[in-house]
């Protein structure tokens, strides 16, 4: 480990030499996409954090919740399609893209500041759709709010990966005291997120100079990287994944073949842990289907929860 991350943050300094003497600024300005999508951004107050969502559509509330160290901007390519048929809402976790930074970062304020988000939008009960991070959150809401949450769907979450030992180096190494105080420059960022998305996605062709920038850009706030450092290294894991098997919701699971950093056997962990959960497995694909498949992410969704 103290190899990694000594390696890493000679990297670093190699990249911040090379970056300064270019002395550009990125052509790809993130935020481009939420016009594409036809969203625009709103704020709600939820326990004394400002919290960003979009929302669009009407019909059935469908609830996206994003993964670790990303937005809303993951669930871009299936809003417009869902949005025909259903109520949906995408929020940026605390800490995540366009909402507050709390002071204190822990497990518990997610379930707390979703569940305060529905309350504030008046949605007495929704499907929650979660990928990676997202994905706990949800399941928590579900197994102790299974009132307010219709169907749960699970895409490559988290849950029986949340013990730091068993994460990808990549985020390891973010969690560690050396290369925390690197990711405060630019350079050595833009190499992580760009290393991490590579990591994530199965083709690595779709980790676009406009894809990295939109993962980067939240980044750069004030206590964003601290927002990912202390979830990485928090051991309590949102009560995952004892609280699996108390889900009873009607539940979607969906898993990319390829995912390297949520393995596929914890597919079949949640399966066999939810009572009449079904299972779906896409091929040549990684750890976030709705940006590497996202056709057949609004197909299944559509399957699954019929809208109006």
């Amino acid at each position: 480990m103290r190899r990694w991350a000594a390696g890493l943050l000679l990297l670093a300094a190699l990249v911040v030499g090379v970056w300064i003497a270019r002395g550009e600024a990125s052509p790809h300005p993130p935020g481009q996409w939420a016009p594409r999508a036809g969203v625009e951004p709103r704020y709600q107050d939820v326990s004394g954090l400002r919290v960003h969502y979009v929302r669009k559509g009407r019909g059935p509330a469908l609830i996206l919740l994003h993964g670790l160290g990303s937005s809303i901007y993951t669930w871009a390519d299936v809003i417009p399609a869902l949005a025909q048929d259903h109520d949906v809402v995408a929020a940026d976790l605390p800490g995540f893209g366009g909402s507050d930074v709390p002071d204190e970062l822990a497990s518990s304020v997610y379930p707390a500041t979703v569940l305060g988000l529905l309350d504030r939008l008046g949605i007495s009960r929704a499907t929650l759709v979660g990928n990676s991070l997202g994905g706990a959150v949800a399941v928590v809401l579900a197994a102790r709010h299974p009132e307010r949450v219709r169907r749960l769907v699970l895409i490559d979450s988290a849950g029986y990966n949340l013990e730091p030992s068993k994460r990808p180096m990549s985020l390891r190494l973010v969690g560690s005291a050396p290369v925390a105080a690197a990711l405060d420059a630019l350079p050595i960022r833009r190499w992580l997120v760009t290393r991490a998305l590579r990591q994530v996605f199965y083709d690595p062709a779709r980790v676009t100079p406009e894809k990295v920038e939109e993962y980067l850009a939240p980044l750069a706030r004030p206590g964003a990287t601290d927002a990912v450092r202390s979830l990485i290294n928090d051991r309590s894991g949102f009560g995952l994944p004892a609280l699996v098997s108390e889900v009873r919701v009607p539940t979607l699971i969906v898993w990319g073949r390829n995912d390297r950093w949520v393995p596929l056997a914890d597919a079949d962990r949640f399966a066999a842990a939810i009572p009449g959960s079904r299972k779906v497995v896409l091929e040549e694909c990684g750890h976030v289907p709705q940006e590497e498949r996202p056709a057949e992410i609004v197909h299944l969704l559509e399957e699954f929860d019929p809208g109006r």
